[in-house]
């Protein structure tokens, strides 16, 4: 056998993409894969998945992951031990439990057509977008699970009679791939074939859709009940590190268990490291920043959400999170890139921002669906203002990712204010996702902040994340071990403020008046 031979892979099933890695005993990447897939945009601000075209990519991107790792002289076939899974959280498939085909495309997180459900409960409910908060930790508001089950109830033809029969199973992408991988028996494209899998989700996906009490970590009865939802199409709740399932015969990984489940956010709080204090930033379509405030679920007052941070095993203590979700970070890189064709590819964007010395006074607030965390204001919409005639595309792109920052520092505070900690002088934000590997962004970061940002070695710290709870829970690492300061976690970039802070406190303000300019603009579109 190769120089190491215990393996453990990762399936990082994310927003825009799918990829399977495999790392070592030491942490090393030894082989992975990576596919885009369709994003499908029936009306303005719907987004949808095929979940089939999902499942393909898993197993194209397992399969030639592991292909590329025995071409270089990795015995994964006979060493691969556990597999850690990660997702994209909100996401919401429905599908059949007889034929095993969705019922309707997956509505995306970031899908904004359940408004009008969302105002609804608001005025049917005591407390308002509050009301499920004190059990749940989460606002009344488009992003979360629950609320687009029932758009589906209400719009998708037999959807509703088959949670009646009994047919239906509501879950997570996570809950989607293991039912999949635990009872399907494929060939080279998963099409046909299925017989039922496990009907499984893990503590972190479940605090994400409305309907998990966050004390007792279940599905909460009379919240169900108020939205109408069958306890029956729930998957079973588990911790993020204990052995699920062996994946089932006809797969790549045939036999071998998953024994990692968590949310993508959360999985990339693990992979950092974050210990009760810690803060981390994730990059990727959105931006997603977590607090990990330990065995404590602190109560936000500052507009931020209450969750999960990770629970390593059946009987391990539960660690809780504050999170601000950001909707739009690099997906408006993607929008110059797409939309405006102001560059041809994502990567673009750093020399050209680069052109010029900083923004011109332009202030770019990419409220593309709303805006999330801390403000909440569905009514938002995009704007840009500062606008003169000596702006030019150099001075946009700089805005673009300044406005990034500018929303990871919103949350950042808010987050300080939640937990009663006035001084941000030992904050050192822990960075990762695909976006941080811009210098500029990073170092943008760091001036609007006004602390440290540290980047890690392996920025893909969502699929180390999965890979570790796996790994942790089948022997391979001891939970000191994943932990444990330097090793992998050994940072290879800190970028250090270097704005005085008179310049901040003025680009602040301004930024603040620009926000106030997206709201109420929705309505102005219809």
């Amino acid at each position: 056998m190769s120089k190491a031979d215990t393996y453990v892979g990762s399936i990082d099933q994310g927003t825009t993409s799918t990829r399977f890695i495999i790392y070592d005993k030491d942490f090393k990447v030894v082989g992975s894969h990576q596919i885009e897939f369709t994003q499908h945009h029936p009306r303005p601000g719907w987004v949808e998945h095929d979940p089939m075209e999902i499942l393909n990519t898993v197993w194209t991107c397992v399969g030639t992951a592991i292909d590329k790792a025995t071409a270089n002289g990795h015995n994964v076939d006979e060493g691969l031990k556990a597999i850690g899974l990660t997702n994209q959280r909100e996401t919401t498939v429905v599908w059949s439990k007889s034929t095993g085909r969705p019922l309707y495309n997956a509505i995306v997180w970031m899908d904004v057509r359940t408004s009008d459900i969302c105002r609804r409960l608001e005025q049917e409910l005591p407390g308002e977008r509050k009301h499920f908060v004190e059990t749940c930790g989460l606002p009344i508001s488009t992003y979360f699970s629950a609320l687009k089950l029932l758009w589906m109830m209400e719009h998708v033809e037999g959807i509703k009679e088959a949670l009646a029969s009994g047919d239906a199973l509501f879950g997570t992408i996570d809950s989607w791939l293991i039912w999949n991988m635990t009872g399907t028996s494929v060939g080279t494209n998963v099409t046909d074939g299925r017989i039922n899998g496990l009907h499984v989700t893990d503590c972190s996906n479940a605090s994400r859709t409305m309907l998990m009490n966050l004390q007792t970590l279940d599905w909460d009865l009379p919240t169900l009940e108020k939205l109408g939802i069958p306890r029956h199409c729930l998957p079973k709740i588990v911790s993020n590190a204990e052995i699920i399932g062996k994946v089932a015969a006809g797969w790549p990984i045939a036999d071998v268990p998953i024994a990692g489940c968590l949310g993508d956010q959360h999985a990339a709080t693990l992979g950092q490291g974050c210990r009760l204090g810690e803060v981390k930033s994730t990059y990727g379509t959105g931006a997603f920043i977590l607090m990990n405030t330990g065995e404590k679920a602190v109560k936000s007052t500052h507009g931020l959400l209450t969750t999960l941070a990770f629970k390593l095993g059946p009987d391990a203590k539960t660690n809780y999170a504050l999170e601000g979700s950001i909707a739009i970070a690099g997906a408006a890189v993607q929008w110059l890139r797409d939309g405006l064709g102001l560059i041809r590819q994502s990567s673009e964007i750093e020399a050209l921002a680069k052109t010029v010395p900083d923004c011109g006074g332009v202030y770019f607030v990419p409220a593309f669906s709303g805006l999330f965390a801390p403000w909440w204001r569905e009514d938002a919409r995009g704007a840009c203002v500062g606008i003169t005639g000596f702006t030019n595309k150099g001075h946009l792109a700089r805005a673009v990712l300044e406005g990034i920052c500018f929303q990871v520092r919103d949350v950042i505070d808010a987050m300080y204010q939640d937990a009663s900690m006035e001084d941000k002088s030992d904050l050192v934000l822990r960075v990762d996702g695909g976006a941080s590997v811009n210098n500029l962004l990073m170092q943008t970061q760091a001036d609007l902040l006004g602390t440290p940002v540290s980047r890690p070695h392996d920025i893909e710290t969502t699929a180390l994340g999965a890979a570790l709870a796996a790994g942790l829970a089948t022997g391979v690492w001891t939970e000191e071990l994943i932990f444990r300061a330097g090793d992998h976690h050994e940072s290879t970039k800190m970028f250090c403020p270097m704005m005085a802070d008179d310049k901040r406190v003025k680009k602040s303000e301004a930024w603040y008046e620009a926000v106030s300019r997206t709201f109420d603009l929705a309505d102005l579109q219809d």
